[in-house]
């Protein structure tokens, strides 16, 4: 299966069935998926990382069941 851009309300319920949840990256406003806090990534809401998404034209792609945050025409974010 190659990558296919999933919704918010999908990304949810994968992040459910691993565990994980959105994160800010500290300093930063970028965002990835994430166990819970740590040194480098804080625990965020879903409305605030759904923001962020929106502000930087980002989406959310699955990809042979891993979740990547891209720009929003497939392209890795660094």
């Amino acid at each position: 299966m190659g990558m296919e851009k999933i919704d918010i309300e999908k990304a949810k319920e994968h992040a459910e069935d691993r565990d994980l949840k959105p994160g800010l990256v500290k300093g930063t406003n970028g965002i990835q998926f994430t166990k819970g806090d740590n040194d480098r990534i804080k625990e965020i809401s879903w409305e605030k990382f759904e923001k962020i998404l929106n502000e930087k034209d980002l989406a959310i792609y699955d990809w042979n069941g891993y979740m990547k945050i891209m720009n929003d025409k497939g392209e890795k974010v660094e």
